[in-house]
């Protein structure tokens, strides 16, 4: 492409990002001081339509960048927004806490992420998590319910509650404990798995009927519906979007981010530490073709661990987005980097 179209295209973008108004060349013009006449930046606007990088809205005389013109921005002309003090103080706050409790850390940095960058985040977290099982607890709420917790030796808890088809009394639910931690204490949680738990008990089942319970018991609190658990964070952002103004489109989205399968879709990526940028019809789930989606993963010792995402309109503003959310999940790999490596020590 060439410069001055280059220029007038990143006008375009700037101010439609800034303003979600259709921007003509008379404001191209007289805010960016490109050193043309309007008439030469109609002329150049004409020939970017022609291209498909900007379309006009039917109700307006300016124009507004389409996919492909985003596309071209980010690849080829999007320079990162340098990140404030207050913005790194922020993300190393979250990150300087105690997270024990994993689910409670991860909400805490979806919701600081909808707040740096006023858009919708979302996290995803695998479920068996990482860390050897350092203790397993199983705590009978009645004879009906049981609540198991697992230690993870990153200090990581995790814990289900789920219903038994069969009553079970403290003595029964004691002995199966006991069996469960002779056989899985010290055991990767990532390769905990209903198969593993089928070989190492396949004696003890053979023995005794409880042990079955116990396969129940671990297969529903390792596994469920997706293979990651899925955190979200500023979902009412999208009411100040003037895109989802449009309720049809606002319900679409809404019934996407409730649907934890086609969220995980969202977050696909490589396990790659290269951040990457889905825009309009390259969205993976139907129904999301108006909105850009930046995902980052992070990783521990080196391994990818889970993924952060930030879900927004097309008009996203990609250059402050991109570079929060690479320094977040540096900082969130580093964090949970070191984190690890002293549960080992």
């Amino acid at each position: 492409m060439e410069e001055r179209k280059k220029q007038v295209l990143n006008a375009i973008i700037k101010d439609y990002i800034a303003n979600a108004e259709p921007v003509g060349s008379r404001a191209v013009s007289k805010k960016y001081d490109l050193g043309v006449s309007p008439a030469t930046i109609r002329n150049e606007m004409s020939d970017l339509e022609e291209e498909g990088y900007i379309e006009q809205p039917h109700t307006s005389a300016g124009r507004i960048p389409s996919a492909k013109g985003y596309r071209y921005y980010v690849d080829n002309m999007m320079q990162r927004e340098p990140l404030t003090s207050a913005q790194r103080h922020q993300v190393r706050e979250i990150m300087s806490g105690e997270f024990s409790e994993l689910d409670s850390f991860m909400r805490s940095c979806c919701n600081m992420i909808s707040r740096l960058t006023n858009y919708t985040s979302i996290a995803a977290v695998p479920e068996q998590g990482r860390g050897n099982l350092l203790n397993l607890q199983l705590v009978s709420i009645n004879e009906y319910q049981v609540l198991v917790i697992l230690l993870a030796s990153t200090g990581i808890v995790r814990h289900k509650l789920f219903e038994l088809p069969l009553p079970i009394n403290a003595e029964e639910l004691a002995r199966i404990e006991q069996k469960l931690r002779q056989y899985l204490v010290g055991a990767e949680l990532k390769n905990i798995s209903y198969d593993m738990l089928r070989e190492r008990l396949y004696d003890f089942q053979r023995q005794d009927k409880l042990a079955e319970q116990a396969f129940d018991l671990l297969e529903q609190t390792l596994t469920g519906e997706t293979a990651h658990k899925i955190f979200t964070g500023g979902i009412m952002n999208m009411l100040s979007q003037p895109e989802f103004q449009d309720i049809e489109k606002l319900r679409s989205m809404m019934s996407i981010i409730e649907d934890d399968p086609q969220v995980e879709k969202l977050l696909q990526t490589s396990d790659s530490d290269q951040l990457t940028v889905t825009i309009g019809g390259e969205m993976p789930v139907e129904g999301a073709q108006d909105c850009s989606m930046v995902v980052a993963n992070y990783f521990v010792n080196g391994e990818k661990a889970g993924s952060l995402g930030v879900l927004g309109p097309t008009r996203l503003n990609y250059s402050r987005t991109v570079s929060l959310m690479e320094f977040i999940a540096g900082e969130l790999s580093r964090t949970m980097s070191d984190k690890d490596k002293k549960s080992q020590e």
